[in-house]
């Protein structure tokens, strides 16, 4: 990794690895799809989503019959990795590959481990996708920008983290969804929700009617596109309450986007802020109380204070 890739918080403009960004999306999703496919349905789509690593995303282990199998994005090393419990590996360099002749290697290593798999070849929530053995038009790989990702990730994952410690409610893992290419933390009001509309591009609308079938309020971290083309924060209700858009939220550059129906926090506010963990929580923590307000959440109930390491939660 270059000396530019090791700030906290690193620049990421989104101009700079645009075809790169594109490329890594579609490749996390041919690795989610095998996710998906090994893993049995766990509420909400859980069983399909990657976790940050120190090094990059991991699928966790997954089951094949008796042994399992997991599959890592290095993005320090920059290859992808696959281990097996019963000790064999087989890793590739990321860069040089397109779409296409990335699906290829990884399902050329998976047969080398014996492990079957047959994924939906057609990329899930993106417009006029392409099924991934025939995209050699993405093939964009650009190690420097990629490290600054890894590193804008793990500081996320981990104010992520220290913000789910206040919530005593259901609450999901942090998680990165490679459908919508987002690292994601959702909280919970245990209650049930209106049966979502779906029409969620190129995704089924089981899946969303699943997803969203109680009441949320989801934050995350996304490298952007479309409205809102630079990296940034968001935070949305499901279903949005009366009054949530037009609640006051921190820190001062947040804002409500018409377009999205989200709160948005751009990245560079963080990064530039003189407490960029502060400012990060205090857009979680507001947005989150702009939802169980207006929804009116027990939060008698849901709420306690951040977790410390080392020290027992009061009961």
């Amino acid at each position: 990794m270059s000396k530019k890739s090791q700030g906290p918080w690193p620049e990421l403009p989104t101009a700079a690895w645009r075809d790169t960004c594109a490329t890594l999306h579609l490749w996390t999703q041919i690795i989610g799809k095998i996710r998906l496919t090994k893993s049995p349905w766990l509420n909400h789509s859980w069983h399909v989503t990657l976790y940050v690593t120190p090094r990059g995303l991991t699928t966790s282990p997954m089951p094949d019959g008796a042994r399992t199998f997991q599959i890592d994005f290095d993005f320090i090393d920059h290859r992808l990795s696959i281990s097996t419990s019963d000790g064999t590996q087989r890793h590739f360099a990321l860069a040089g590959h397109s779409v296409a002749s990335f699906y290829a290697a990884t399902l050329a290593a998976l047969a080398e481990l014996g492990i079957a798999v047959a994924i939906d070849e057609m990329p899930n929530e993106l417009p006029d996708p392409v099924r991934f053995p025939e995209d050699t038009a993405h093939a964009s790989y650009d190690p420097d920008a990629v490290g600054r990702f890894l590193q804008i990730l793990v500081n996320c994952d981990r104010v992520f983290k220290q913000f789910r410690t206040g919530f005593l409610g259901k609450a999901s893992p942090v998680h990165f969804f490679w459908g919508s290419f987002d690292l994601a933390v959702t909280r919970f009001s245990g209650r049930r929700a209106p049966r979502h509309p779906g029409g969620v591009p190129n995704l089924p609308d089981p899946v969303a009617h699943e997803a969203y079938s109680h009441e949320v309020s989801s934050a995350g971290f996304w490298p952007g596109s479309g409205a809102i083309d630079y990296p940034a924060f968001y935070s949305y209700a499901y279903p949005e309450p009366s009054g949530f858009r037009a609640a006051k939220v921190l820190p001062e550059a947040a804002f409500f986007s018409e377009a999205l129906g989200e709160f948005i926090l751009p990245y560079d506010a963080v990064r530039t802020a003189a407490d960029p963990d502060k400012a990060l929580l205090d857009f979680l923590q507001s947005t989150y109380e702009a939802t169980a307000i207006a929804a009116k959440w027990d939060r008698g109930e849901l709420d306690c204070d951040p977790g410390k390491p080392g020290v027992v939660r009061q009961v």
